[in-house]
């Protein structure tokens, strides 16, 4: 089902604000903070998170959490569990051209303030000391070629990350992207969504709960 943008709760001013794309991804996010679901993609997220706070007030954080898909193989790749993002990257569009025409790319990779990674959650957690690279577009990456295209230089992928720390820097408020790993982006990622999606806000719950102290 479509996810329609939502502001569940009035934002706080004295408490973060959790966005999140799909109302499936934030069925089981306990934590007693205001949420604001975005719908799928970076048009859906730009819009309703910069209606949301033009409004106003303002939250102390903007704390997106959701999934994402991972971009590289091996036990040793800590691509498990719960990662908070330290860089993200906008894969479609055409960054040299902008360049090589304005003299400036029109959307940067964008570093966000998070020194290393979240402590993974489930049996493969991941234990890497440095945070992750993720890649954000409007397209849901389940082909091989793509993956390894997007793995030169990121780790992580996912369709709204990317815009939301955008806007929230346009407004002056601290974000943090936190993504779950649900699915290896490869063919077999849109089954695996759809059937993982329900424990993947379970694992996204019982992280924000730890954090936020829900």
């Amino acid at each position: 089902m479509i996810t329609v943008p939502e502001l569940l709760a009035p934002v706080d001013p004295e408490a973060p604000l959790l966005v999140v794309a799909t109302r499936e991804e934030a069925e089981h996010l306990a934590a007693d903070v205001p949420v604001l679901l975005t719908g799928i993609g970076r048009i859906n997220a730009t819009a309703a998170l910069s209606e949301t706070l033009a409004r106003g007030p303002l939250p102390t954080t903007v704390l997106n959490v959701g999934t994402a898909g991972a971009l590289h193989d091996g036990p040793s790749s800590g691509l498990h569990g719960v990662h908070r993002i330290s860089r993200v990257v906008l894969h479609d569009f055409s960054h040299s051209a902008v360049r090589r025409l304005a003299g400036a790319d029109a959307y940067p990779p964008i570093v966000l303030d998070a020194p290393a990674d979240e402590a993974g959650e489930g049996p493969s957690s991941s234990t890497a000391e440095t945070g992750k690279a993720l890649a954000t577009g409007d397209l849901f990456v389940e082909d091989s070629a793509t993956r390894a295209r997007l793995a030169a230089t990121a780790d992580l992928v996912d369709m709204e990350g990317y815009a939301i720390a955008w806007v929230a820097r346009r407004y002056g408020v601290p974000v943090e992207l936190i993504k779950l790993v649900s699915d290896p982006a490869d063919e077999s990622a849109g089954t695996l969504w759809v059937d993982g999606v329900a424990e993947c806000s379970r694992v996204l719950g019982r992280h924000l709960e730890a954090r936020l102290g829900g």
